[in-house]
């Protein structure tokens, strides 16, 4: 898989939120195991989910910080 930017929903900007409709760019770069993203917001590392659904990546830049 080749890094790609998108936007996508940020926890920290909705808050935990799943209703909220809050995007900002981030950058995905690989995919891991389980339905799960590495995804670059800001700077940091941090794991995001593809929801199939309606076709949106969520970025944890909270809980889901990866630290190197």
């Amino acid at each position: 898989m080749k890094p790609f930017k998108t936007y996508a929903y940020i926890y920290s900007l909705n808050k935990g939120k799943i209703d909220s409709t809050e995007l900002d760019e981030v950058e995905i770069l690989e995919e891991l195991p389980n339905n799960q993203y590495k995804a670059k917001y800001r700077g940091v590392l941090c794991t995001a989910i593809f929801n199939g659904f309606n076709c949106s990546y969520y970025v944890d830049d909270v809980y889901g910080i990866i630290k190197e």
